[in-house]
């Protein structure tokens, strides 16, 4: 009996022992698990910083981009506004330039005419007795009343009196119906409507001038100025139609139209927009 008792005890010795070394083996290997996971951990931790500042870097880089892009979007847009503001100086420049050489010419015209009456004048001399006959002239009268009208009308344009030039230059087309004068009175009645903002007016009475006198001397100038109202229409296809009808028409030759539809046209078979919009596009924009 004590025997057993004897050899019971040292078995519960030995798994004391056994367990104790079990223990210590777990504790061992479950600090080197804690070990490898917090190693496991810090590496995912500097892996995930460096992530994160490389990701930062390339965001701010992407931001300085876009603010780049978005500055050159902005001078562009300032640059066409610029462009267009400068155009359309050009444009009145050229239209009141124009306005003024085409009254001194006129006014040129309208001393070679008088000219011309007094050498149409014939002395006749018999049995010393001297005589001046004229030439008949049945529409003598007409015209001067005719030109003192259409002087009147010249003066209140430049006065800026439009509606009241338009009326003076209209009464001169119903007086002389046809011949230069009457090309004449249908052109700046056209100028007045287009500085009384009735471009659609304005249109329909240089078409008709065109169209009725394609040879006429104020053709060149009628096509040039349907030319500019269509382009400040946007309507890019009419606009170069006349800019090509004045290249090809034999009576612009010599004129200072042909140099400007040379130039417009070119500038137009140049465009090229950055963005790949057309310049209708363009044009349609800036007008909104």
């Amino acid at each position: 009996m004590i025997v057993n008792l004897k050899t019971l005890s040292l078995g519960v010795v030995l798994a004391s022992f056994v367990l104790s070394g079990c223990s210590s083996i777990t504790m061992l290997r479950t600090k080197e698990m804690r070990a490898v996971g917090d190693d496991v951990i810090a590496k995912n931790d500097s892996a995930y910083k460096a992530l994160s500042a490389e990701n930062a870097a390339l965001r701010a880089e992407l931001d300085s981009v876009k603010a780049q892009l978005d500055a050159s979007a902005v001078a562009q847009k300032r640059l066409q506004a610029e462009v267009t503001v400068l155009s359309n100086r050009m444009s009145e420049e050229t239209v009141r330039r124009d306005t003024r050489q085409e009254e001194i010419i006129y006014r040129l015209d309208l001393l070679l005419g008088k000219s011309d009456k007094i050498l149409a004048k014939k002395v006749v001399v018999n049995n010393g007795v001297a005589s001046a006959v004229m030439e008949p002239d049945a529409n003598a009268e007409k015209m001067i009343e005719a030109e003192t009208m259409f002087n009147a009308a010249h003066s209140d344009y430049h006065r800026g009196e439009y509606k009241l030039a338009y009326n003076g230059f209209k009464q001169v087309y119903e007086l002389v119906k046809k011949g230069e004068m009457a090309e004449g009175a249908l052109y700046w009645m056209s100028l007045c409507l287009m500085e009384a903002n009735q471009p659609a007016k304005a249109k329909t009475l240089l078409t008709n001038l065109v169209d009725s006198n394609p040879q006429g001397m104020k053709a060149c100038s009628g096509m040039f100025k349907l030319a500019t109202i269509y382009g400040n229409e946007c309507n890019l296809d009419r606009k170069k139609q006349y800019l090509q009808m004045i290249l090809s028409n034999n009576t612009c030759a010599s004129t200072p139209e042909l140099e400007q539809a040379a130039i417009s046209l070119q500038e137009m078979l140049d465009f090229k927009s950055p963005d790949g919009r057309s310049a209708t596009e363009i044009c349609r924009e800036q007008m909104r």
